[in-house]
């Protein structure tokens, strides 16, 4: 049996960058579409946010002469271009998808309706949640949480480049040691720096679990599904 019947997957849009500096590297993408189909194989119900950060971020806007709102939609047209990427790579490799957006674009996403997009899941389409949340100020972590919370799902699983939640940055301190679980209280308490504090206490209220993993091992996202210790687990 598996572990979860639904869940949304986080993904940094920074990762899509593989080796380049900038933008999308179709090796990455075709990567992680194909890690997503062996999940998606298992039966399980797979919906997804992507940032936009390997294109812009909202906080350079503020670095230079615009506003944080217009850079914040900026980043919310950023994560659009990642989400028909990862749709292309996604249907390339025989999966059935859903492009949905928070902010009205007809001609490339659907408009998101939440009875929708859960429909679209139980008829085994994977559904990528394009925009954020449609306003400004609000990051994708804090979209993710907002449309797992919606679509009732499991848990959220963010894929990044470390196998999971450390007491310091392990890639600049040698000493950081891992935690296999957390609470949330324990986050809080420690400071560590999982999501941005909104998206974080969205899960803590609504008592959804996250799950912090190295999206980039080969098989990882795999084992996560069925329910495997791997990456490190927050819940309440």
């Amino acid at each position: 049996m598996m572990k979860f019947n639904r869940v949304l997957l986080k993904l940094s849009g920074e990762a899509l960058m593989g080796e380049n500096q900038f933008g999308i590297d179709n090796k990455k993408l075709d990567t992680y579409a194909k890690e997503i189909k062996t999940a998606h194989e298992r039966g399980i119900e797979i919906a997804i946010v992507i940032g936009g950060g390997n294109i812009f971020r909202g906080v350079q806007a503020e670095k230079g002469i615009m506003e944080r709102v217009q850079g914040d939609y900026m980043g919310m047209l950023a994560t659009m271009i990642n989400g028909l990427a990862l749709q292309a790579a996604l249907e390339s490799n025989g999966m059935k998808t859903r492009l949905m957006s928070s902010i009205k674009m007809e001609q490339i996403a659907e408009p998101y309706i939440r009875r929708r997009a859960i429909r679209h899941l139980e008829k085994g389409r994977i559904v990528i949640f394009g925009a954020g949340t449609g306003s400004p100020y609000f990051t994708t972590d804090s979209a993710a949480s907002l449309r797992a919370i919606e679509i009732e799902a499991d848990v959220i699983l963010k894929g990044t480049r470390v196998d999971g939640i450390y007491s310091a940055d392990p890639e600049k301190d040698p000493t950081a040691t891992k935690f296999e679980s957390i609470t949330f209280d324990e986050v809080y308490e420690k400071g560590l720096n999982v999501m941005d504090l909104t998206a974080f206490t969205l899960c803590k209220e609504n008592d959804l679990p996250i799950i912090v993993f190295d999206m980039n091992k080969p098989g990882n996202l795999n084992k996560v599904v069925k329910g495997e210790e791997e990456g490190t687990l927050v819940k309440g």
